[in-house]
């Protein structure tokens, strides 16, 4: 029996999120708080900061400011309902906002591990073929990566979001976290869970190692062409303008792979949820920091901004 033949309204889901630590239930509330602050801030101001500045409008100042915005929706899906359960006693959510809470987290995470590799591939042309790059990365071929990477994005959570869907829920279901993830949801369900499972199995390593690879090869074609320049100003040059990009691919794709390994077992949810806040948390909080404080330009625009008021308070 489907979710369809029974009354949704009646399951619940509780999420536990931090409060065996009850002690720490408002510290987190203002850490958080800050930390959503600062990610808002962080990246809308990246994403003004391209917009504003004509020497930023490039290929890869494009995807940035889509990586920005990505890391905006990501942090707000899931950021307001934790500061809701640190703050209250009822931790419950009704199935719809559950699953749509879902839903919009995979999109994001989805679309932003292939942005990423789209970002490896656009640093592979502009290091490996310089030449090339303005007639590689044109405005119809970016646009046609952006459009396939959010496309992919929404295909993939509606097929994880359909593999839920089909399955039972009843009355109250503990989530050992404090948003709703695909593995504590498909736990809760009284269905047969094998279909959903290998859906889980072929789409989330397809996403994660397809993107992978995109991101290792187009690095490892960087890394042979560098070795080859004579120029050392040309190695740090080409180095510095992938450094920024690989210090948040690490992040990303070691948190991925640190959830993989972690057995789930009830000594390791304190490592699941404390690996969740830096997957949905500090990682959206810390790329705009990432990408500005290692960019010579973003930085100059970011000085002149805060100029700007100075001189009218001067005035």
């Amino acid at each position: 029996m489907g979710n369809a033949d029974r009354n949704e309204s009646d399951v619940i889901f509780i999420l536990l999120g931090f409060s065996d630590y009850p002690e720490l239930q408002i510290p987190l509330f203002f850490i958080f708080l800050v930390t959503y602050m600062i990610t808002v801030v962080g990246n809308l101001g990246m994403i003004v900061i391209i917009r504003i500045n004509p020497k930023l409008h490039t290929p890869m100042y494009l995807f940035l400011s889509h990586l920005s915005f990505l890391d905006f929706c990501y942090a707000t899906v899931v950021t307001p309902k934790l500061l809701q359960i640190l703050l209250v006693e009822d931790r419950s959510i009704s199935f719809a906002p559950c699953i749509t809470q879902y839903s919009f987290a995979a999109i994001f995470v989805v679309t932003e591990a292939f942005l990423l590799a789209v970002m490896a591939y656009d640093r592979f042309v502009a290091i490996c073929n310089p030449l090339l790059y303005v007639v590689v990365m044109s405005q119809k071929r970016c646009a046609l990566l952006l459009t396939a990477v959010y496309t992919w994005g929404i295909i993939s959570s509606n097929v994880f979001t359909y593999s839920l869907l089909i399955l039972s829920f009843s009355g109250i279901n503990i989530i050992n976290n404090f948003l709703c993830e695909y593995s504590a949801i498909l736990s809760a369900s009284i269905s047969d869970k094998h279909v959903t499972e290998t859906i889980l199995f072929i789409l989330a390593n397809f996403n994660t190692f397809f993107t992978l690879i995109i991101v290792l090869t187009s690095y490892l074609f960087i890394f042979v062409t560098v070795l080859k320049m004579h120029s050392v100003s040309g190695r740090y040059k080409a180095f510095s303008t992938c450094g920024s990009h690989l210090t948040g691919v690490t992040i990303f794709f070691g948190i991925i792979f640190f959830l993989y390994c972690v057995p789930s077992s009830k000594s390791s949810w304190l490592l699941v949820r404390i690996n969740t806040v830096l997957y949905t948390i500090v990682i959206p909080m810390l790329n705009p920091l990432i990408y500005s404080l290692r960019n010579k330009d973003v930085k100059q625009t970011i000085r002149k901004l805060i100029e700007v008021p100075a001189r009218w308070g001067s005035g």
